[in-house]
């Protein structure tokens, strides 16, 4: 089996703390990542639905990142929801 994969760019999302007094602590994790997902998009004026994966490190997945955070941003931003997501620890 013969696959190329390209990575295309990488975009970091906010670093804070999610507690109370935090400052992150009023953003949700999804819309950290439906953000970053739009900027690349706008960045390269990207066609998503020729966009094959979408993966993603998150390193604590607990709560509302506990599910496949990846593949829920891809549906929840205007990315094509023919795009897979994936979730790494």
């Amino acid at each position: 089996m013969t696959e190329t994969a390209y990575i295309y760019d990488a975009i970091r999302t906010p670093r804070g703390k999610g507690k109370a007094g935090g400052s992150l602590y009023e953003v949700k994790p999804i819309d950290l990542v439906a953000n970053m997902l739009e900027a690349m998009k706008a960045r390269h004026d990207l066609d998503t639905s020729k966009v094959e994966d979408v993966i993603l490190a998150c390193g604590e997945p607990v709560n509302e990142q506990g599910q496949n955070i990846a593949k829920t941003a891809v549906n929840y931003s205007s990315w094509d929801h023919i795009t897979v997501g994936a979730q790494l620890h």
